[in-house]
């Protein structure tokens, strides 16, 4: 039987850690602790962090919780997330990787009221734990993830595959463009005036989680990783893109541009340009654009993945009744 444990501590987590989820070894950004501490910092620090531990021998899962209300848990997550998901450390199957998830649902049933736990590739595994230890479980698809894999692919070859609209597009408004191009792999603070300068002048909303922004890249740019995009006119920034790179996967985390330069597109001449630097530059085998179905990463991407949520009530407590069968039903008419 595995044994649990609770922290309501990131910084317990790290030393229990022992640097198991440090870049070196975590296999993305989004399962590493330094992502968690940076979100729950900048982002979540209303919300408690409660992070669950299951233990067997040498294997190990992880649910990075935060705690919005008494009794409530959510996935350690927001839309700065690409994913989210159980952290599993170990060589075990997965009957092993069931056994540990069911210790951790049970472990959850004996506090919790409710759990709500977004954005997840995969629902099954987590879901049917959760059932199994007594919850009222359901899962619904919530928007999707952008991917495109590159398979060997120059740039080239990649573009030619684009739509006709949107190579048309580049080609014309390239023809006689204004804009330097360029792409900083190291952070300082003038770059990063520049950043939030074209973010003030974007059809954006004012940034929400701009320190955590501000955190990321230069986390990333200590570590080589950061991919940080303008294009400007005469000096002056009119767009910019905050990507990093790591373990041959780009990821697109903030795009802005000067809405009064719509006309002539800024920020997709920018984006030929960064999608040109990862493919030949830096030889990812991935792309990945997030979350969000905006029309435009279509144009850009090949494959989506569509993100699950999973709503999980306790059945002792008569105010998750209501609230279950509802749930139940949007996820039955979508």
């Amino acid at each position: 039987m595995p044994a649990t444990m609770e922290y309501q501590s990131l910084a317990d987590v790290r030393d229990v850690l022992h640097g198991r989820l440090d870049r070196a070894v975590a296999p993305g950004l989004f399962s590493r602790i330094d992502w968690f501490e940076m979100l729950h910092r900048h982002c979540l620090s209303d919300h408690p962090p409660h992070v669950l531990r299951a233990r067997d021998g040498e294997d190990e899962a992880w649910l990075f919780l935060a705690a919005p209300a008494t009794g409530q848990m959510k996935a350690m997550a927001n839309w700065y997330s690409f994913e989210w998901g159980p952290v599993f450390l170990g060589d075990g199957d997965g009957a092993t990787r069931q056994a540990l998830l069911d210790a951790l649902a049970r472990r959850l049933l004996e506090t919790q009221a409710r759990i709500d736990l977004y954005p997840l590739e995969a629902s099954a595994p987590l879901l049917a734990s959760l059932r199994r230890a007594g919850w009222i479980g359901v899962s619904r698809a919530m928007g999707g993830r952008y991917l495109l894999d590159v398979q060997g692919r120059s740039f080239a070859e990649y573009w030619a595959a684009r739509p006709g609209r949107l190579r048309s597009l580049v080609r014309r408004k390239g023809r006689a463009s204004p804009f330097a191009l360029s792409v900083e792999d190291r952070l300082t603070d003038a770059l990063w005036d520049d950043y939030v300068a074209v973010h003030a002048r974007s059809w954006k909303a004012p940034e929400p989680g701009l320190e955590l922004l501000r955190a990321l890249a230069e986390r990333e740019s200590r570590a080589g990783a950061l991919r940080l995009g303008f294009a400007r006119i005469d000096g002056l920034p009119v767009a910019t893109q905050l990507w990093t790179v790591d373990r041959g996967v780009a990821l697109i985390h903030k795009l802005s541009h000067d809405r009064a330069l719509d006309h002539l597109s800024p920020g997709t001449l920018l984006s030929h340009h960064m999608f040109a630097c990862a493919i030949d530059g830096d030889r990812v085998g991935r792309i990945d654009y997030g979350t969000g179905d905006n029309d435009y990463k279509t144009d850009w991407m090949e494959r989506r993945i569509p993100l699950l949520r999973i709503d999980a009530f306790h059945p002792r407590y008569a105010s998750n009744w209501l609230p279950a069968a509802r749930t139940a039903i949007s996820a039955l008419v979508g």
